[in-house]
């Protein structure tokens, strides 16, 4: 579904330009290039958005013969015969921030990372509980459902401020100058100027939500909720700015790398622009979990 509406409005994109801007073309030309653009970014999207996501974040494979490496290696795959799936591609971040991150388009085409702060400050019993909640969304097919939004809040980003470009640079149809067109004019600017923020507060929404159910899920996998608490309040405790990680891809982390204040508030307003819950009701939940 998200894919088709996705398509769908770079098609429209493309066929507003073509009935504002497309006089004397001949052909549809805008929206041929909207609908392939649409198609070519969502398929790109679901086939190779793991390894962009691990591209645009420096990851790198572990290295067998460093301890702390190792381990994290082995908790991971401790955790996928677990939730019953197949051992994932695992990687380090080299970033002093705290955090990790599972992505892949299904349990057979998955990867998990963790940045070097995170096996900096946390023990096996800690890392186990991390890995256990990113193969938990990767189990929940979270990461699915994150990867293609993340691709697609790009090239919506992309595409908004392309055509915004467009706007001052090409001439108008004087064939479409009547009240209606000048009404739809209106609607079209005003959905390009809209559609990265929609789309990224779709993305913070859905981030949102998931991330109650993976720390639920992940403490099924270790039976031992209090290890994941301990984990998010050593991950809080030691933030520090990311410079690997960026804000597109910041909703698929454990906790948020870009710290935005409104991670810390509940409420519409935060269920909205923030694209982790509060950490410290996350760490209550769990803490509640262990003594039922």
């Amino acid at each position: 579904m998200i894919l088709a509406v996705f398509v769908v409005f770079f098609l429209s994109i493309g066929m507003g330009f073509d009935y504002f801007y497309g006089a004397g073309i001949g052909l549809p030309l805008f929206t041929i290039i909207g609908l392939v653009v649409g198609l070519v970014s969502s398929y790109s999207g679901y086939m190779f958005g793991d390894q962009l996501v691990i591209s645009s974040s420096h990851a790198r494979a572990c290295n067998p013969d460093d301890p702390q490496e190792k381990q994290w290696q082995d908790v991971v795959e401790e955790m996928s015969i677990a939730a019953g799936l197949p051992l994932p591609k695992v990687y380090v971040v080299d970033d002093p921030d705290p955090n990790a991150f599972a992505t892949g388009r299904d349990p057979a085409h998955s990867s998990i990372a963790a940045t070097s702060g995170l096996l900096n400050v946390l023990n096996r019993e800690e890392l186990q509980a991390v890995a256990s909640h990113e193969m938990s969304h990767i189990r929940n097919f979270d990461t699915r459902l994150m990867l293609i939004v993340a691709v697609l809040v790009g090239s919506v980003a992309l595409l908004a401020g392309w055509a915004g470009r467009m706007l001052f640079w090409g001439r108008g149809n004087r064939k479409n100058s009547g009240p209606i067109a000048l009404i739809m004019l209106v609607v079209w600017l005003i959905a390009i100027i809209l559609a990265p923020i929609l789309s990224r507060i779709i993305a913070m929404c859905v981030s949102r939500k998931r991330e109650y159910l993976a720390d639920a899920s992940g403490a099924e996998l270790t039976r031992n909720p209090t290890a994941l608490a301990s984990a998010l309040e050593k991950i809080s405790a030691n933030y520090q700015p990311s410079r690997l990680i960026n804000q597109g891809t910041s909703h698929l982390c454990i906790s948020d790398p870009q710290n935005n204040s409104l991670g810390a508030k509940e409420g519409w307003f935060a269920d909205l622009f923030a694209t982790h819950p509060p950490i410290q009701k996350r760490i209550e939940i769990l803490k509640q979990m262990a003594y039922k």
